[in-house]
């Protein structure tokens, strides 16, 4: 199954002009699911050929995760978009990378609109700037808040809290077990 979903789609891509090898760097096969990364300039054209090739009809993203790895240098941040096909019952992947430097990845809001909220919230906790996002401002952190919360190098804090009575103090004041 995940060997001719690889097939399909590589020759969608090819029938709009976009060589599979150089859009798609790396596929992932992992549990029995398909997941592509794609090169970020190729983002919406793969995407846009998912959801409209007849054999493929990945016509449901249901949504966007960020995810932040510090130490792959380069790489640092990646949006992972999850799609679906309601038409033929599959699911792939498809992940992006963009370095610290240049947070900036296509949105796809133009292709699956309901991207809309999810691509401001990754924005908002990750810092990945969605270019051509109708509307990109944080959706849950004030306008004015520093930083993005989800980022692994982003500083444990807080404010101690009460609950039943007892004080639980903040993430940076707790015991460390390493």
């Amino acid at each position: 199954m995940v060997r001719r979903g690889r097939r399909r789609a590589g020759g969608a891509l090819e029938e709009q002009g976009l060589l599979p090898e150089n859009a798609i760097e790396k596929t992932v096969v992992d549990r029995g699911e398909l997941t592509f990364h794609v090169e970020r300039e190729h983002l919406v054209r793969t995407a846009r050929t998912l959801r409209d090739d007849p054999a493929l009809r990945f016509e449901l993203c249901t949504g966007v995760s960020g995810v932040h790895y510090p130490h792959d240098k380069g790489r640092e941040l990646h949006a992972v978009y999850h799609l679906r096909s309601l038409t033929h019952g599959r699911m792939i992947r498809l992940e992006v990378s963009a370095p610290d430097t240049d947070p900036r990845i296509p949105s796809l809001v133009a292709v699956y609109p309901t991207n809309d909220w999810h691509e401001r919230e990754t924005y908002d906790f990750f810092g990945i700037v969605f270019d051509g996002h109708p509307a990109l401002t944080r959706i849950m952190m004030p306008d004015d808040w520093q930083g993005h919360p989800q980022r692994k190098d982003y500083p444990l804090g807080g404010i101690a809290v009460e609950y039943k009575g007892a004080q639980i103090p903040a993430p940076d004041q707790r015991r460390s077990y390493s």
